[in-house]
């Protein structure tokens, strides 16, 4: 996989030996969650940009700062008295407040921050722009106008929470394809490789397997992309019975799982979309699901430890994906983008 990594950057650094590296603008600025996995991620794209020789890297990082949700509101627990349990109420409702004020002065520091690092004229320069585990309402300070320049011809390529980004924003949501709707826990997929042929999904072994946190996306039309990878049950739906069953054989009661089991196999015959790609006026769009994990992005993070779910290998064809659909978008390679290629 190493040797077959290393031939993919030859073969682009021979392509582009005369021609000069195309610019890509990184965005990792989070409103909302922060995921853990956004620095391997910043590291891994520079890497892929110097070996390949196809593109450079900017960035528009995150500013320090950002306040701590305090989280879900206390639920009472068995050994709770009346006092304890008030004082845990009392506690969040104060962190609630306080965090409330924090986030408003968060919120304008944001704004200020993306109208320096994202005006249009600031960014029209780049030939394309990377959306790395971003969320929320990233407070871009021309919206539209950046809409435009992906549908002028610009990449655009977006990582795991990058469609947890914008939700009000429909612009956003329908140049990408699709938006994050929930998860359940991580979870081991083998997806369906829609187009094996396609630069992309080409290097993507048979029955290729990864464990990471698997989004369920809502608002996808699969007559308006071009499918790469998806499945055709839910994520967890066999975890989900073989948890069922456990509890059963050791008569344990979980109304909460129970529902939870209930609603998703009632989902019978939903597609759950992995990885797209489509066309955008003259630009390009490219998505993948995958990147929650530091272990899916990088073959080398905690090598040969407990924490380490992902072998070395699928991050690396995780990485030769990204690396192929980078330049896909940015037109460094030809492959059909035609929709409707989903059964």
């Amino acid at each position: 996989m190493i040797k077959r990594l290393t031939l993919l950057f030859a073969a682009a650094l021979s392509l582009s030996a005369h021609a000069e590296p195309k610019k890509l603008l990184v965005v990792t600025v989070t409103t909302g969650f922060r995921h853990s996995s956004i620095e391997t991620a910043e590291k891994v794209l520079a890497e892929l940009g110097q070996k390949s020789g196809a593109f450079t890297v900017d960035y528009v990082h995150q500013p320090d700062g950002q306040p701590k949700n305090p989280g879900k509101a206390p639920e009472r627990g068995p050994k709770d008295t009346d006092e304890s349990f008030k004082a845990k109420v009392e506690a969040y409702s104060k962190a609630s407040a306080d965090f409330n004020e924090a986030n408003k002065v968060w919120g304008d520091k944001i704004k200020a921050y993306m109208a320096e690092k994202m005006a249009l004229d600031k960014i029209k320069g780049y030939d394309g722009f990377v959306f790395a585990n971003t969320t929320g309402d990233l407070l871009l300070p021309d919206r539209e106008g950046f809409i435009k320049l992906i549908e002028g011809g610009k990449a655009f390529i977006a990582m795991h929470s990058g469609s947890d980004t914008y939700h009000p924003f429909r612009g956003y949501i329908d140049m990408l394809g699709g938006e994050f709707e929930t998860h359940k826990s991580q979870v081991e997929i083998q997806p369906i490789v829609h187009d094996p042929a396609h630069p992309i999904t080409k290097t993507v072994p048979v029955g290729w397997k990864v464990f990471d946190e698997i989004y369920i996306i809502k608002t996808f039309d699969k007559t308006k992309v071009h499918g790469l990878l998806g499945l055709n049950s839910h994520p967890n739906l066999e975890q989900m019975q073989a948890e069922a069953a456990q509890r059963k054989e050791k008569k344990v009661e979980d109304p909460k799982k129970d529902a939870d089991l209930k609603d998703v196999e009632a989902q019978k015959g939903r597609y759950y979309p992995v990885s797209w790609c489509k066309e955008l006026g003259s630009g390009r769009v490219y998505y993948n699901s995958l990147g929650h994990r530091e272990d899916v992005w990088d073959p080398t993070w905690k090598a040969d430890t407990k924490d380490r779910k992902n072998s070395p290998e699928i991050a690396e064809t995780y990485q030769e994906m990204i690396l192929a659909g980078i330049k896909w978008a940015l037109k460094l390679e030809e492959g059909v983008s035609t929709p409707g290629n989903i059964p």
